[in-house]
Protein backbone atom coordinates (compact mmCIF):
# COMPACT_ATOMS: atom_id res chain seq x y z
CA UNK A 1 0.00 0.00 0.00
CA UNK A 2 1.39 3.51 -0.67
CA UNK A 3 1.62 6.12 2.06
CA UNK A 4 1.48 9.75 1.88
CA UNK A 5 5.20 10.78 3.37
CA UNK A 6 7.38 13.76 2.75
CA UNK A 7 10.94 15.18 4.47
CA UNK A 8 11.23 18.31 6.33
CA UNK A 9 11.06 21.76 6.19
CA UNK A 10 14.53 23.23 4.73
CA UNK A 11 16.02 26.21 6.52
CA UNK A 12 16.80 28.07 3.19
CA UNK A 13 13.84 29.40 1.04
CA UNK A 14 15.48 29.26 -2.46
CA UNK A 15 15.93 25.45 -2.44
CA UNK A 16 16.00 24.21 -5.77
CA UNK A 17 12.43 22.99 -7.17
CA UNK A 18 11.45 19.99 -9.59
CA UNK A 19 8.04 18.87 -10.89
CA UNK A 20 6.93 21.20 -8.62
CA UNK A 21 8.50 20.26 -4.98
CA UNK A 22 11.34 21.24 -3.51
CA UNK A 23 14.50 18.91 -3.27
CA UNK A 24 14.37 19.29 0.80
CA UNK A 25 10.83 20.63 1.60
CA UNK A 26 7.55 19.21 3.31
CA UNK A 27 5.27 18.31 0.15
CA UNK A 28 1.82 19.51 1.03
CA UNK A 29 -0.26 15.83 2.09
CA UNK A 30 -2.50 16.67 -0.93
CA UNK A 31 0.50 17.18 -3.63
CA UNK A 32 2.05 13.71 -2.24
CA UNK A 33 -1.64 11.76 -2.90
CA UNK A 34 -1.27 13.80 -6.52
CA UNK A 35 1.71 12.42 -7.26
CA UNK A 36 0.25 8.65 -6.78
CA UNK A 37 -2.81 9.62 -8.40
CA UNK A 38 -0.71 10.97 -11.41
CA UNK A 39 0.87 7.07 -10.86
CA UNK A 40 -2.00 5.60 -10.88
CA UNK A 41 -3.79 7.51 -13.47
CA UNK A 42 -0.44 6.84 -15.88
CA UNK A 43 -1.94 3.32 -15.96
CA UNK A 44 -5.54 3.03 -16.64
CA UNK A 45 -7.01 3.23 -20.22
CA UNK A 46 -8.25 6.29 -21.16
CA UNK A 47 -12.35 5.81 -19.81
CA UNK A 48 -11.25 3.46 -17.15
CA UNK A 49 -12.82 3.98 -13.85
CA UNK A 50 -11.03 5.36 -10.58
CA UNK A 51 -11.34 3.64 -7.07
CA UNK A 52 -13.88 5.61 -4.90
CA UNK A 53 -12.64 8.17 -2.81
CA UNK A 54 -12.77 6.19 0.34
CA UNK A 55 -10.85 3.27 -1.49
CA UNK A 56 -7.98 5.42 -2.39
CA UNK A 57 -8.07 7.52 1.02
CA UNK A 58 -7.49 3.80 2.36
CA UNK A 59 -5.12 2.87 -0.49
CA UNK A 60 -2.96 6.26 0.34
CA UNK A 61 -3.44 6.32 4.03
CA UNK A 62 -4.88 10.25 3.39
CA UNK A 63 -8.18 11.71 4.60
CA UNK A 64 -10.80 12.21 2.17
CA UNK A 65 -10.40 15.80 1.77
CA UNK A 66 -7.02 15.66 1.15
CA UNK A 67 -7.74 12.79 -1.99
CA UNK A 68 -10.55 15.33 -3.21
CA UNK A 69 -8.18 18.10 -3.48
CA UNK A 70 -5.97 15.63 -5.69
CA UNK A 71 -8.74 14.72 -7.75
CA UNK A 72 -9.61 18.37 -8.09
CA UNK A 73 -6.63 19.13 -9.00
CA UNK A 74 -6.24 16.19 -11.83
CA UNK A 75 -9.98 17.45 -13.33
CA UNK A 76 -8.49 20.83 -13.97
CA UNK A 77 -5.82 19.55 -15.59
CA UNK A 78 -7.94 17.16 -17.74
CA UNK A 79 -6.30 13.89 -16.68
CA UNK A 80 -9.23 12.71 -15.18
CA UNK A 81 -13.13 13.55 -16.07
CA UNK A 82 -16.55 13.26 -14.01
CA UNK A 83 -18.64 10.52 -15.60
CA UNK A 84 -21.88 9.78 -13.47
CA UNK A 85 -20.81 9.90 -10.33
CA UNK A 86 -17.64 8.13 -11.00
CA UNK A 87 -14.28 9.61 -11.89
CA UNK A 88 -12.52 8.01 -15.02
CA UNK A 89 -9.09 8.03 -16.77
CA UNK A 90 -9.45 10.85 -19.69
CA UNK A 91 -7.78 10.86 -23.29
CA UNK A 92 -5.26 13.13 -24.58
CA UNK A 93 -5.58 17.09 -24.48
CA UNK A 94 -7.02 18.00 -28.17
CA UNK A 95 -4.23 19.85 -30.00
CA UNK A 96 -5.24 22.55 -31.80
CA UNK A 97 -2.74 24.62 -34.00
CA UNK A 98 -2.68 28.20 -33.81
CA UNK A 99 -2.86 28.43 -37.88
CA UNK A 100 -5.01 29.56 -40.04
CA UNK A 101 -6.41 26.10 -40.25
CA UNK A 102 -9.99 25.74 -38.89
CA UNK A 103 -11.59 24.05 -35.65
CA UNK A 104 -13.01 21.46 -38.10
CA UNK A 105 -9.61 20.55 -39.88
CA UNK A 106 -7.53 20.65 -36.21
CA UNK A 107 -9.84 18.05 -34.73
CA UNK A 108 -9.72 15.90 -37.74
CA UNK A 109 -6.24 15.39 -38.03
CA UNK A 110 -6.23 14.05 -34.46
CA UNK A 111 -8.45 11.33 -35.61
CA UNK A 112 -11.80 12.72 -33.77
CA UNK A 113 -15.09 13.91 -35.33
CA UNK A 114 -15.67 17.62 -35.39
CA UNK A 115 -19.06 19.12 -35.00
CA UNK A 116 -20.84 22.05 -34.00
CA UNK A 117 -24.14 22.35 -32.27
CA UNK A 118 -25.88 26.20 -33.00
CA UNK A 119 -27.34 27.86 -29.87
CA UNK A 120 -28.40 30.94 -31.63
CA UNK A 121 -28.02 32.88 -35.59
CA UNK A 122 -29.44 36.18 -35.63
CA UNK A 123 -28.50 39.94 -37.47
CA UNK A 124 -28.80 43.13 -35.31
CA UNK A 125 -26.80 46.55 -35.68
CA UNK A 126 -23.00 46.98 -35.68
CA UNK A 127 -21.86 48.08 -32.07
CA UNK A 128 -19.05 50.93 -32.04
CA UNK A 129 -16.27 48.82 -31.25
CA UNK A 130 -17.02 46.05 -33.42
CA UNK A 131 -17.49 48.53 -36.19
CA UNK A 132 -13.70 49.59 -35.95
CA UNK A 133 -12.63 45.95 -36.03
CA UNK A 134 -14.53 44.80 -39.01
CA UNK A 135 -14.35 48.67 -40.55
CA UNK A 136 -17.82 48.80 -40.76
CA UNK A 137 -20.50 51.93 -40.14
CA UNK A 138 -22.08 51.67 -36.40
CA UNK A 139 -25.89 50.26 -36.66
CA UNK A 140 -24.77 48.53 -39.71
CA UNK A 141 -26.49 44.63 -39.69
CA UNK A 142 -24.39 41.98 -38.66
CA UNK A 143 -24.56 38.22 -37.94
CA UNK A 144 -24.04 36.87 -34.41
CA UNK A 145 -23.52 33.11 -34.81
CA UNK A 146 -22.94 30.76 -31.70
CA UNK A 147 -22.09 27.24 -31.56
CA UNK A 148 -21.17 24.90 -29.32
CA UNK A 149 -18.33 22.90 -30.42
CA UNK A 150 -17.77 18.84 -30.61
CA UNK A 151 -14.98 16.52 -30.93
CA UNK A 152 -16.84 13.18 -30.73
CA UNK A 153 -19.70 14.28 -29.74
CA UNK A 154 -18.51 15.76 -26.35
CA UNK A 155 -19.01 19.69 -25.85
CA UNK A 156 -15.67 20.95 -25.46
CA UNK A 157 -15.94 24.84 -26.57
CA UNK A 158 -17.87 27.49 -27.71
CA UNK A 159 -17.58 30.03 -30.31
CA UNK A 160 -19.20 33.16 -31.27
CA UNK A 161 -18.52 34.80 -34.71
CA UNK A 162 -19.20 38.10 -36.10
CA UNK A 163 -19.61 39.00 -39.72
CA UNK A 164 -21.39 41.69 -41.73
CA UNK A 165 -24.68 40.80 -43.22
CA UNK A 166 -23.99 42.44 -46.53
CA UNK A 167 -20.74 39.77 -46.82
CA UNK A 168 -22.88 36.61 -46.61
CA UNK A 169 -26.47 38.03 -47.02
CA UNK A 170 -28.18 34.15 -46.95
CA UNK A 171 -26.04 33.31 -44.00
CA UNK A 172 -29.35 31.74 -42.03
CA UNK A 173 -30.85 29.72 -44.90
CA UNK A 174 -27.50 28.84 -46.87
CA UNK A 175 -25.36 27.82 -43.95
CA UNK A 176 -25.29 24.42 -42.33
CA UNK A 177 -24.23 25.02 -38.73
CA UNK A 178 -22.57 21.87 -38.28
CA UNK A 179 -20.41 22.74 -41.46
CA UNK A 180 -17.08 24.50 -41.31
CA UNK A 181 -17.76 28.48 -42.16
CA UNK A 182 -14.39 28.61 -43.72
CA UNK A 183 -15.79 26.17 -46.23
CA UNK A 184 -18.79 28.18 -46.73
CA UNK A 185 -17.09 31.23 -47.26
CA UNK A 186 -14.43 29.63 -49.58
CA UNK A 187 -16.78 27.73 -51.65
CA UNK A 188 -20.12 29.92 -51.59
CA UNK A 189 -18.79 33.57 -51.47
CA UNK A 190 -15.75 33.53 -52.98
CA UNK A 191 -14.04 35.19 -49.78
CA UNK A 192 -10.38 33.46 -49.32
CA UNK A 193 -9.29 33.41 -45.89
CA UNK A 194 -5.21 35.25 -45.98
CA UNK A 195 -4.51 36.12 -42.84
CA UNK A 196 -5.31 37.11 -39.05
CA UNK A 197 -4.31 38.80 -35.61
CA UNK A 198 -5.02 36.51 -33.04
CA UNK A 199 -4.86 36.60 -29.24
CA UNK A 200 -4.92 34.22 -26.40
CA UNK A 201 -5.68 33.93 -22.77
CA UNK A 202 -7.51 32.33 -20.23
CA UNK A 203 -10.40 33.07 -18.45
CA UNK A 204 -13.05 31.44 -16.25
CA UNK A 205 -16.50 30.43 -17.62
CA UNK A 206 -19.11 32.96 -16.96
CA UNK A 207 -22.12 30.89 -15.72
CA UNK A 208 -24.02 30.42 -19.03
CA UNK A 209 -20.83 29.90 -20.73
CA UNK A 210 -20.06 26.79 -18.29
CA UNK A 211 -23.67 25.51 -18.54
CA UNK A 212 -23.33 25.20 -22.48
CA UNK A 213 -20.10 23.58 -22.22
CA UNK A 214 -21.21 21.82 -19.67
CA UNK A 215 -18.28 22.51 -17.10
CA UNK A 216 -18.32 23.72 -13.90
CA UNK A 217 -17.88 27.65 -13.79
CA UNK A 218 -14.15 27.58 -11.79
CA UNK A 219 -12.95 25.53 -15.10
CA UNK A 220 -10.01 27.76 -16.38
CA UNK A 221 -10.79 28.02 -19.99
CA UNK A 222 -8.60 28.96 -22.71
CA UNK A 223 -10.05 31.99 -24.65
CA UNK A 224 -8.90 33.35 -28.49
CA UNK A 225 -9.77 36.63 -30.29
CA UNK A 226 -9.66 36.56 -33.92
CA UNK A 227 -10.16 39.05 -36.67
CA UNK A 228 -9.30 37.67 -39.87
CA UNK A 229 -9.00 39.32 -43.44
CA UNK A 230 -9.15 38.32 -46.99
CA UNK A 231 -6.93 38.18 -49.61
CA UNK A 232 -7.48 42.40 -50.20
CA UNK A 233 -7.04 42.90 -46.59
CA UNK A 234 -10.59 43.41 -45.60
CA UNK A 235 -11.46 42.36 -42.14
CA UNK A 236 -14.45 40.18 -42.91
CA UNK A 237 -15.05 38.58 -39.33
CA UNK A 238 -14.76 38.48 -35.84
CA UNK A 239 -14.58 35.08 -33.64
CA UNK A 240 -14.54 34.81 -29.93
CA UNK A 241 -13.45 31.00 -29.37
CA UNK A 242 -13.67 29.70 -25.85
CA UNK A 243 -11.99 26.10 -25.46
CA UNK A 244 -12.35 24.01 -22.20
CA UNK A 245 -8.67 24.31 -20.47
CA UNK A 246 -8.99 20.72 -19.25
CA UNK A 247 -9.26 19.28 -23.25
CA UNK A 248 -7.70 21.44 -24.69
CA UNK A 249 -3.64 22.60 -25.55
CA UNK A 250 -2.60 24.95 -28.51
CA UNK A 251 0.50 24.12 -30.44
CA UNK A 252 2.73 26.48 -33.15
CA UNK A 253 6.06 25.87 -34.89
CA UNK A 254 8.57 28.85 -34.25
CA UNK A 255 11.85 29.45 -36.62
CA UNK A 256 14.77 30.68 -35.56
CA UNK A 257 16.02 33.93 -37.34
CA UNK A 258 20.00 34.13 -35.92
CA UNK A 259 19.68 36.37 -33.42
CA UNK A 260 20.59 35.81 -30.02
CA UNK A 261 18.02 36.08 -27.55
Amino acid sequence: MSRVSSPGIPQDSSAPVRAGVPEHGRVPKYYAVRILLTELVSELAEGQALPTERELAERFGAARETVRQALRDLLLEGRLRRLGRGTVAAGPKLEQPLSLASYTEGVRRQGRRPGRSLIDLRSWPCPPRLAEELRLAVGEPVWHMERVLLADDERVGLESTYIAVSRAPRLDVEFDPDSTFYGYLRERLGIAFADADERLETVLAAPREALLVGTPPALPMLLIHRVSRDGEGRPFERVRSLYRGDRFSFTTRLSGDGRDS
